[in-house]
Parts: structure tokens; sequence; C-alpha cells
């Protein structure tokens, strides 16, 4: 067998992989808190059931993370404080996140998402990491399609502009 042959999990990590591993939970955990105090400027149903769903998802890659990162004993990223639950009624209109800024900085944020798990992608060596990496774009992707049906939908899409075709006669 060759080198880093046999059970993944028993490999070490090599720096790249623990720099991913962490810097992407950490990220993840930054991302559960700002969620979840959009959550509370949040006006519609929709998008309040899907910042829920995104939490969730979230929280589940957090909890895998953090068991590579325990058994290959790496001191695990801190977390920012839970977030304590608003009505969007008490919230200042003037001092509120409207549902499309929401909306834009989720498209933003599962974009970066997907670069990140792409350049992790390509930089593991041991595949366990890889295809882990692998499954959370999977997701990711999956939610960012979800979100853009709803920016359609919900008229929050801000096109930019388009190219104009000529019409050429044959």
């Amino acid at each position: 067998m060759g080198i880093l042959g046999g059970v993944q999990v028993k490999q070490p990590l090599h720096y790249g992989e623990v720099f991913d591993l962490w810097t992407f939970l950490a990220g993840l955990k930054g991302k559960i808190a700002a969620n979840q105090t959009m959550m509370n400027h949040c006006g519609d149903a929709d998008l309040h059931q899907f910042l829920s769903g995104l939490i969730d998802q979230d929280r589940k890659e957090e909890k895998d993370i953090e068991e590579i990162l325990k058994a290959n004993g790496v001191v695990i990223p801190p977390a920012p404080p839970e977030r304590a639950e608003a009505r969007v009624e008490d919230i200042p209109a003037g001092a509120r996140i409207t549902d499309p800024e929401i909306s834009a900085a989720l498209s933003r944020d599962i974009g970066m998402a997907l670069v990140s798990c792409s350049r992790a992608m390509a930089t593991s060596l041991r595949e366990d990491i890889a295809m882990m990496f692998g499954q959370i774009h999977i997701n990711k992707a999956q939610k960012g399609a979800e979100l853009l049906r709803m920016n359609k939908e919900k008229g929050w899409v801000v096109t930019p502009p388009m190219q104009a075709q000529e019409q050429h006669e044959m």
C-alpha cells in the first residue's frame, strides 16, 4: 500500500486540513449567531423558515467538524453566545435588517461557503475529509438553489445589467 493508505481516520491531518476544518468551523459558529440575529429581524415567514433550516444544517456540520478536530487533538474555536429571541415588531423600522438584505447576505455567505468547501476538497489528502467537505458543498448548493428560487418569487433579486442581444439578419 502506498503512502497515506489504509484507514483514513487513523491518518494524521496535515496542516492545511486542520486550517480548513478550524476556519470553516469558526465561520459556522459565527454564521449560526448571525443567522439567529437575522431571524429576529426577519418578517417573511418563508425566509424565517429557511433561516431555521439553515441553522439546523449548520449545527449538524458544526458537530461533525468538532468531532474530527477533537479526535485529532485540535482545540475548538470559540463560539459567540446564543442570541436571544426578539419580536420583529420590537425592533425600530430604521434599525431593522430588511428581508431583501437578509436574503442577499445569505446568498453571499452560501457562495463563500461553496468556495471554501471546493478549496478544502482540492487540498485534502484524507478522503474522508474531502468527502465531508463534498457533502457540505452539496448541502450548501441545495440551500443556495432554494434561496435563489425564493429570491425570484419574492422579487428580491437585483439583476445586473443584461447583455443586449442584437438581431442579425441572415
